[in-house]
């Protein structure tokens, strides 16, 4: 059996040193975008009483030990998501973050165990707002570098042209020819549908289930083609920490970004209800318990702070996967200066 290589081998690491220094140069140029806008960069604690309350996203657990021997569990956090929040809470308006975060269960090409989430919150904007930052943000890597397109896996995109906007209604209508508006909330009907598209239905898929299945194999492939896509408008019970629309409440002030076939992007229309976000916090938790058997604890802290927190938007950006498009990584450890281990002792 051959052995391969450890990630700090000089010849692997040679291989990798041309994505490092573009993730180096995207960085520097996305700081200067935000600054330039008075952004103020800002840094958040890791480990956090909370991981973050959504059905799949797995976390790693810690223990703190006080200096007389008693332990407490904490998490890493798995997305920096509750601290901005809390800085909103405490005035802040505008801000940005290069947060390292934590997700277990997840490794592919496109995910690993731990990576770098650009996270930035506007308050007293919309989510519109955040939109044009992102065909900003594509713009600015790619000069950066001083490439013309985007690459992954043989797709590709025009990073200074501007996004398409297409709604889940509209996408699902075109791509997977479904009226997803007369299925929400019809859990059988969007699965007889489904089957029909040829996906698999297991009998315990919820309609939420369905929905990600469909979205995963007939939407999200065709997103981002020649140009970037903002996907918007998703499904209410899709969108935890999201505000509903005001002129359709079954859908929220949800978006993501999507560039040759990847997601970029997650942004919201932020909620700031704490009894409607506790009780989706806890809609989540019971499902997470249903299928992991496992659940993480309300951050109570958080739900105080949301009280406080002024109307904002906010949206989280795989950093780590820009990079990979704009310089033509195929992996994501070929832009991690340091990958973590495949397998612990």
């Amino acid at each position: 059996m051959t052995r391969v290589s450890p990630w700090w081998a000089r010849d692997v690491y040679a291989d990798r040193k041309p994505f490092l220094k573009a993730r180096a140069r995207i960085a520097a140029a996305l700081r200067q975008f935000f600054s330039a806008q008075g952004f103020a960069e800002v840094e958040t604690a890791a480990l956090q009483l909370s991981p973050g309350n959504e059905t799949h996203i797995s976390a790693f657990g810690v223990d703190l030990v006080s200096d007389a021997g008693e332990a407490s569990r904490l998490y890493l956090h798995t997305s920096p998501e509750f601290s901005c929040k809390k800085l909103l809470a405490a005035g802040e308006e505008r801000i940005f973050t290069f947060a390292r975060v934590f997700r277990n269960r997840e490794r592919s090409a496109l995910h690993h165990p731990e990576f770098t989430m650009l996270e930035w919150y506007r308050a007293h904007e919309p989510p519109e707002r955040l939109m044009e930052d992102c065909a900003g943000l594509l713009a600015a890597a790619a000069e950066a570098l001083g490439v013309e397109r985007f690459a992954y896996r043989g797709a590709s995109v025009d990073p200074y042209e501007e996004p398409e906007a297409i709604s889940c209604r509209e996408a699902f209508d075109r791509y997977a020819g479904m009226d997803l508006a007369a299925l929400l909330g019809d859990r059988d009907g969007l699965a007889r549908a489904a089957a029909l598209d040829g996906i698999r239905v297991a009998e315990d898929d919820d309609w939420s289930d369905l929905f990600s299945k469909i979205l995963s194999e007939k939407v999200e492939p065709q997103l981002g083609r020649a140009r970037a896509t903002l996907l918007c408008d998703y499904p209410a019970s899709e969108a935890a920490l999201a505000r509903p629309k005001a002129d359709d409440p079954r859908f929220a002030e949800r978006f993501e970004l999507f560039a040759c076939g990847v997601e970029l992007a997650n942004g919201f229309g932020e909620l700031t209800d704490p009894a409607e976000q506790r009780r989706r916090f806890t809609e989540q938790m019971e499902k997470r318990a249903r299928i992991y058997g496992d659940r993480y604890p309300v951050d109570e802290d958080f739900l105080a702070a949301l009280a406080h927190m002024p109307p904002a938007s906010g949206i989280a950006l795989g950093f780590d996967r820009l990079v990979m498009l704009a310089s033509g990584a195929e992996r994501i450890e070929q832009v991690l200066w340091t990958p973590v281990a495949e397998k612990g002792t």
